[in-house]
């Protein structure tokens, strides 16, 4: 009897855990996969993107957490770098200054620009997908009422217009006094712009110097803009083009860790989809839903992929 009971007793033990086993196993296949952690500056096109991305992670039924706003540049550059984030929206001409090379003549033209930062960022096994058709570098632009009095399109014809004593000009300091900015500009078309010409903010809010541009505040007529800026789809603002090439180029296009797009490859044929499509005056009109209407960047992005859908 004893021996029966313990061989009963037993085998109920062995049937408790085998099914222990294939509860645990079980929990395991269920348990959730790591998430794909998304970065964005904070910014208002940061912003943008980095919803955008989010969303269409979601789409192809990966788990996503956001920590879109994470702060300037270098600090999401740097958690991408330290695995913290999986990916993120960058601008080509931001690796010039990652890489110290900002110098190279490759930065001033969009495919090289891009070619140039895709090999450098290999290196530190950060993948560029494709980029968008759209170049969010320093500009200038004037005036609407002004520029067409005085037929101004172009930076030769901003330049003329610096040298007859024209223009007041509202920009950041760090456009004024980078190498990289104004000065490539004076430098490819001949102008000198006074200090007593220009009126130089510490932020770099483009969204004010447009509109003192646009709205003649302090005798302005001219600001520092960058080119997807919301402002320019709702002011009367003559951009000035830059025939000359004197600017880096800075396209965005999502930047993800090597190890992130070899466990999910189907991320780079979607999000490859989508920044195709982001030319200038789209990302233009994205960025005026948000800073002039005040909606949010999670529901502009949601309704223009909606909208992108179905067009196909």
């Amino acid at each position: 009897m004893g021996r029966l009971v313990s061989d009963s007793t037993r085998g109920r033990r062995s049937v408790l855990a085998a099914m222990a086993v294939m509860l645990l196993a079980g929990r395991s296949r269920a348990a959730p996969a790591r998430p794909i952690v998304i970065g964005s500056k904070s910014d208002t096109e940061g912003a943008l993107l980095g919803n955008l991305i989010s969303a269409v992670l979601e789409g192809l039924g990966l788990p996503v957490e956001r920590r879109l706003g994470l702060g300037p540049t270098l600090i999401v550059r740097s958690a991408l770098l330290a695995g913290e984030i999986d990916l993120y929206p960058e601008y080509t001409g931001n690796v010039a200054f990652f890489s110290g090379t900002e110098t190279d003549p490759a930065w001033k033209t969009a495919e090289s620009a891009y070619d140039l930062a895709l090999r450098l960022d290999a290196a530190l096994r950060l993948v560029w997908l494709t980029r968008s058709p759209a170049n969010n570098t320093w500009l200038i632009a004037v005036h609407g009422g002004f520029a067409r009095e005085h037929g101004l399109a172009t930076m030769v014809d901003f330049a003329g217009a610096v040298r007859n004593d024209l223009i007041r000009l509202a920009a950041s300091t760090e456009f004024v006094e980078s190498p990289a900015a104004l000065a490539s500009f004076e430098a490819a078309y001949g102008f000198t712009l006074p200090l007593s010409r220009i009126i130089s903010l510490p932020s770099g809010d483009t969204a004010v110097t447009a509109r003192a541009a646009a709205e003649g505040i302090s005798g302005v007529n001219a600001g520092m803009v960058y080119g997807t800026d919301g402002a320019l789809a709702a002011l009367d603002l003559a951009v000035m083009s830059d025939p000359k090439g004197a600017q880096i180029v800075y396209e965005p296009a999502p930047v993800v860790r090597a190890a992130t797009l070899e466990r999910h490859p189907q991320i780079r044929t979607a999000l490859d989809r989508v920044f195709a499509r982001l030319d200038a005056d789209t990302l233009r009109r994205l960025n005026a839903a948000i800073t002039v209407e005040g909606r949010t960047a999670a529901a502009v992005a949601g309704e223009w992929l909606a909208a992108q859908a179905s067009h196909r």
